[in-house]
């Protein structure tokens, strides 16, 4: 299936071809769960995981991937595993040995629904589920293609992922050394890494070129860090209804952040750079990549709200 790509808007804000694919997503995702067992870890995955969200993720996944085919239904469990990963470090994130939030997306954290060893054990199952779950649903895509993916998403969660941001973060917390270098690692890391390998795996799934894959890789990198940078911002600038959770608990925390270190107006500034860097990776693709610098704009926006 594929989709024309234009401006046009819908209610949530999104051009049509990407509310088309978050609702394919949602309702791929909404079914993923049925069969988990035992019962109070499937309420606690799915609680998480069927949260209201713009699918971000997925959604990278699928624009890189159509930019070199157009079969969305291939790329459709990659891109809801994706969204299992990112939704298992949020329920890690939020846990009160880590960033210790008690609302995600306007809504208690898992671990204060469930309690905090359910919330661990749904993350760690959202983990391995969503390796899983392409696995099982992927069986028409070619095998080093497949592969390909797996690789990318098993170094995702890893060190050099989801884990060593989160570790930098907790090992840079109170400290007096730490510089914006430092902070830029733990972001590309930690959350930069997750934006990288939804546009990566897009493009691997679709059959890019290596010289293609290395050039949409720069553009989500880019877009990664800027992504938290402003995540960042708003959370020195904005309100509890806005932003979905409680804000200037980093502050609070003595958490490092960009502009905690250099001052908003600088890190606005660093957006800027980033977001025009991440748009030059998309000359030479043409209107095939519309939406991703769209993507890439809406970051730049927030960031000067």
């Amino acid at each position: 299936m594929s989709f024309a790509i234009d401006n046009t808007q819908v209610e949530t804000g999104l051009p049509v071809p990407m509310e088309e694919f978050r609702r394919q997503v949602n309702e791929m995702l909404r079914s993923s769960v049925d069969s988990v067992e035992p019962p109070r870890l499937r309420e606690a995955m799915a609680y998480s995981l069927l949260a209201d969200g713009k699918r971000i993720r997925p959604t990278l996944c699928l624009l890189a991937y159509g930019i070199f085919d157009t079969d969305v239904s291939i790329a459709l469990p990659t891109a809801c595993g994706l969204e299992m990963l990112h939704t298992a470090s949020l329920i890690h994130d939020d846990l009160p040995a880590m960033d210790d939030d008690d609302f995600r997306r306007g809504s208690p954290s898992n671990h204060r629904v469930f309690g905090e060893g359910m919330a661990l054990l749904a993350g760690d199952a959202l983990l391995a589920y969503a390796l899983e779950f392409i696995l099982q649903n992927s069986d028409s895509l070619q095998p080093e293609r497949l592969l390909g993916v797996m690789a990318k998403l098993i170094e995702v969660v890893g060190p050099s992922g989801l884990s060593g941001g989160q570790a930098l973060d907790l090992y840079s917390q109170g400290r007096d050394d730490v510089d914006p270098l430092t902070v830029e690692e733990m972001h590309i890391k930690k959350t930069g890494a997750l934006i990288e390998a939804s546009v990566v795996t897009g493009a691997i799934l679709g059959g890019a070129s290596q010289d293609d894959i290395t050039r949409l890789a720069t553009y989500a990198r880019n877009l990664g860090l800027a992504y938290q940078i402003v995540d960042d911002i708003l959370d020195e600038t904005s309100s509890f209804e806005e932003f979905g959770k409680e804000v200037g608990q980093d502050r609070a925390a003595g958490k490092w952040t960009y502009p905690r270190l250099v001052g908003v107006e600088e890190a606005r500034e660093r957006v800027r750079g980033l977001i025009t860097g991440a748009v030059a990776e998309l000359d030479g693709f043409g209107e095939r990549a519309s939406m991703l610098r769209w993507a890439a704009e809406v970051v730049r926006g927030r960031a000067a709200a």
